[in-house]
């Protein structure tokens, strides 16, 4: 009995820390940071990266739609679109 309950118990410590883990924005978990912003005409990435940065206060973030993302010659790069609505999450 007391082996059931020990494995019962390694299970539910399991689940819990696989739960606690699966931290998305699309889940609406509160330990990850997410900013929505809409952009205007000539808004680039380079923008929107330094917006997202300073609004969830790291550098480890992505883009809900991948709309941006950094490449280390370039720096942060991509095609938003005016008028949109874009999500940045903090890793």
């Amino acid at each position: 009995m007391h082996i059931l309950l020990g494995v019962v118990s390694i299970f539910l410590l399991s689940l819990k820390t696989v739960f606690a883990s699966n931290n998305t924005c699309n889940n609406k978990l509160i330990s990850n940071s997410c900013a929505t912003f809409t952009i205007s005409a000539g808004t680039g990435c380079a923008w929107m990266c330094n917006y997202c940065a300073n609004q969830l206060q790291t550098n480890n973030y992505y883009f809900t739609d991948n709309v941006c993302t950094y490449q280390e010659t370039v720096g942060c790069v991509g095609n938003p679109i005016t008028g949109n609505s874009y999500t940045c999450c903090s890793v």
